[in-house]
């Protein structure tokens, strides 16, 4: 968990030149900043951005329409996903939000730009909002919200599968 062990992580398994060109999708779940996020909801990054830099999320219209299709009925929000060391909370959700992100998670960010710095290849981040600004960790409340994010994160692995399908990869 957290940046450092996702990006060591990445690199790894990404330097096995078999992998070369191969798409990275970086899944799990993050912090909603927006108002009027709920646990379950669903971020496709538009980008994600760390104070190392910012990485453009490829196919994310194809993800969004394969999202809405299985899950339907949750929203799917799209925008940027910033990184964090930490859980973040209070205060810091509203100086976050105020920068333009719509969510925050501590792999992401991390994970695309480790995969982005082993090779060109096709990456994109889906997370599932498990708190929110009117639902944050610190309450009993999280539990439940945390089993839905799971449920649904567990519901959406076909709509991984088709957004992989649709890339432009070498063959292999």
């Amino acid at each position: 968990m957290g940046p450092k062990a996702a990006e060591r992580s990445v690199a790894r398994v990404l330097a096995d030149p078999a992998l070369d060109g191969a798409a990275v999708l970086a899944t799990g779940f993050c912090a909603g900043l927006a108002p009027g996020m709920h646990p379950g909801d669903l971020v496709v990054a538009e980008e994600t951005r760390d104070p190392r830099g910012t990485v453009a999320g490829v196919g994310t219209d194809r993800l969004v329409k394969e999202l809405a299709r299985a899950v339907p009925g949750r929203t799917v929000h799209t925008g940027p996903l910033t990184g964090s060391d930490h859980v973040v909370r209070g205060p810091e959700r509203a100086d976050l939000l105020a920068t333009g992100a719509i969510a925050v998670d501590m792999e992401s960010a991390a994970t695309l730009l480790s995969a982005v710095r082993t090779g060109a290849r096709p990456v994109a981040a889906v997370r599932v909002v498990v708190d929110a600004p009117e639902h944050e960790l610190v309450r009993i409340g999280t539990v439940r919200g945390g089993i839905s994010a799971f449920r649904v994160l567990r519901s959406v692995l076909p709509a991984f599968f088709e957004w992989h399908r649709s890339l432009l990869l070498p063959r292999r």
